[in-house]
């Protein structure tokens, strides 16, 4: 029996499923952040301060806090309110829909919930690419940013087409700062607003994250005495303690549980639990591909 063989079989036989979810999967879902996809959005940046990633883009010390958000809400438009270029999340919901399963995961770009995974059974760890927060902060108080981000990318001469596509109408010269009316400030305390991103302890972890918290930890102690899959879906080694590591224990310690590692260049497992595991090496999209073939 093949390795997708086997997990196709533990997929189907498993009670539960837990999935541990990281920037892997959103890359094979075409959310890649350098190369032609960071030029189509962001070639005037780079010509002018000669980085040449979203990731790089975001750390740069901006002058004005309108070329900040100029460069910032069309980064968060194109990673969160714009669909994946490739289904692999639709891929994912397809194999567990009719499983009782709950999704970990570091990613910040809502993918699983525009894919169909209900939004009670996510615990988004380190934040969404969706929320503003006080960059201070006085509060653990979030606030969505749907509305201002649009205007802020429209303001810039792109056109939403009805699909939540950006267009840039032909002669139109993007402008890189936003007017200051559009530059977001907390409304408690009207220190500048941040994204709500765990990049250090600024981090507001409000009502949403603990309510989404409490209920990963109560799903695992409802399930800890069954058939449960822990299925890692293309995490790194960037922030191993959230998932990897979770995952590892878990499995060792729970006599029936089998763990999955789906990785490109990375599927491991430790020895201690090598006979309970599942390690397939290639690209995600293309595993949930033979998965669903197999």
């Amino acid at each position: 029996m093949t390795q997708i063989e086997c997990l196709k079989d533990k997929l189907e036989t498993s009670d539960t499923i837990v999935i541990g979810a990281g920037a892997g999967l959103s890359a094979s879902a075409g959310f890649t952040y350098s190369g032609e996809r960071f030029r189509k959005y962001f070639s005037d940046f780079e010509e002018k301060y000669g980085f040449h990633d979203m990731y790089a883009g975001g750390f740069y010390p901006y002058s004005t806090w309108e070329e900040y958000w100029a460069y910032w809400s069309r980064y968060i438009y194109i990673n969160r309110y714009m669909d994946a270029p490739k289904p692999v999340y639709h891929k994912l919901y397809d194999l567990v829909k009719g499983k009782d399963y709950f999704v970990l995961t570091t990613n910040v770009d809502h993918c699983f919930q525009k894919a169909g995974f209900d939004k009670h059974r996510l615990f988004y760890t380190q934040g969404d690419y969706g929320l503003f927060q006080c960059s201070r902060p006085c509060c653990q108080n979030t606030y969505s940013n749907e509305a201002v981000i649009r205007k802020m990318v429209e303001a810039q001469g792109y056109v939403i087409d009805t699909d939540g596509t950006l267009i840039l109408p032909e002669g139109t010269s993007l402008k890189m700062a936003v007017s200051s009316d559009l530059v977001p400030y907390c409304p408690r305390c009207g220190e500048p607003m941040s994204m709500n991103l765990r990049a250090d302890h600024t981090f507001v972890e409000d009502e949403g994250w603990h309510r989404a918290s409490e209920r990963y930890a109560e799903f695992l102690r409802r399930h800890q005495n069954e058939k449960v899959l822990f299925l890692e879906a293309a995490v790194g080694f960037n922030t191993p303690t959230i998932v990897k590591y979770s995952f590892w224990h878990m499995t060792h310690e729970w006599k029936d549980a089998v763990y999955v590692c789906l990785n490109y260049g990375e599927a491991y497992a430790p020895d201690d639990i090598k006979t309970k595991s599942i390690c397939i090496n290639g690209d995600i999209g293309e595993i949930l591909y033979q998965l669903k073939t197999a």
